[in-house]
């Protein structure tokens, strides 16, 4: 199961809003077959792991180790249950139950009606931890809200003017790009967007852009900036008007439960998880509404003296050096 579920990691920024799966054949203490998601709209784990198996007549005297739950339902790809019972596999252990109420146990129920033996709960913490956005998405009908930000060693993340250019190293900044091909969606609020003009994109790694997403309310933002350049699809939150304009589509939401509402959105858009760079007032909301699910914070040696406060977060979950800055994850037990 341990290495199913490193399969599975493989992906990460790939098949959302998918889950992430992994699959690994066992005949006789050893493995004969193994494969993952590669690819929303691809070949499932368990249709790759088959096909990996040389000798297809040994898939009935294997056990199959799947990270999740077989699903029973026609979505992009044929019902996974029925190809485990087509090839009459004897057992098949099952790390995570799938909570979608699409599979929510019929894949299981499907593979017991076959006469397959059926184990579960196998490494499941270990499971939903690696689905942490796919189970966040699938029970709270939200985005999994992954906050990023780079803070100074005396607690600011710009100068008073709002310029924060460079607070953390070359390496952490390589490293946030890595962290946007991960994740479908990237939000910005208006000051960021204003003062850093970011891009928003993986031009610094290999992979997928997320979609851009910025809260200007009142549409204050001028049209040359990097978000508005049309090579990204660019979601726009403000309050005036609902519009499509190429590659940028402005939505009009109400300011009552702003965050709510945009979350509500990009949920019914199918993006399954959103890392917010910025700034420091919308961390701040999320925070303070218990809309966030985990934070990753920089910390660098560098000091501004005054500025912009960070915002504040509790206790760290986990905590390692990249380069010279120090980096503080958090994740939100509420």
């Amino acid at each position: 199961m341990l290495r199913a579920l490193e399969l599975a990691s493989n992906g990460l920024g790939y098949v959302s809003p998918n889950p992430m799966v992994g699959c690994v054949i066992v005949h006789n203490n050893k493995i004969i077959g193994e494969g993952w998601h590669r690819k929303y709209g691809e070949a499932h784990a368990e249709v790759n792991a088959i096909n990996s198996v040389k000798d297809k007549s040994k898939l009935s005297e294997s056990t199959v180790y799947v990270t999740l739950e077989p699903c029973a339902h026609t979505g992009k790809t044929p019902p996974c249950a029925d190809l485990l019972i087509e090839h009459s596999v004897n057992k098949v252990v099952i790390a995570n139950v799938d909570t979608n109420p699409l599979v929510g146990g019929k894949g299981i129920e499907k593979l017991r009606n076959a006469g397959i033996e059926v184990e579960t709960g196998r490494m499941e913490e270990e499971g939903r931890e690696l689905n942490r956005r796919f189970f966040t998405f699938i029970e709270k009908k939200r985005p999994y809200v992954l906050l990023k930000w780079a803070q100074t060693a005396d607690g600011y993340i710009a100068r008073k003017d709002y310029d924060s250019k460079w607070i953390s190293g070359e390496e952490s900044r390589k490293l946030v790009h890595k962290w946007r091909s991960e994740e479908p969606g990237i939000m910005v609020a208006t000051h960021t967007a204003k003062y850093d003009n970011p891009r928003l994109d993986v031009r610094d790694w290999s992979g997928n852009n997320p979609v851009r997403i910025v809260i200007d309310k009142n549409l204050e933002l001028p049209q040359n900036l990097n978000l508005f350049d049309g090579t990204i699809p660019t979601l726009c939150y403000n309050m005036k008007k609902h519009e499509e304009q190429g590659a940028i589509t402005y939505v009009k939401v109400s300011e009552n439960d702003l965050l709510d509402n945009i979350l509500t959105d990009l949920y019914e858009r199918g993006i399954q998880s959103v890392l917010v760079e910025g700034g420091a007032a919308l961390h701040k909301n999320f925070i303070d509404e218990y809309l966030w699910d985990e934070a990753r914070v920089f910390v660098s040696k560098n000091t501004f003296g005054g500025g912009i406060d960070a915002a504040r977060i509790s206790l760290p979950f986990q905590e390692e050096l990249i380069g010279e800055d120090k980096l503080l994850v958090y994740r939100n037990k509420k």
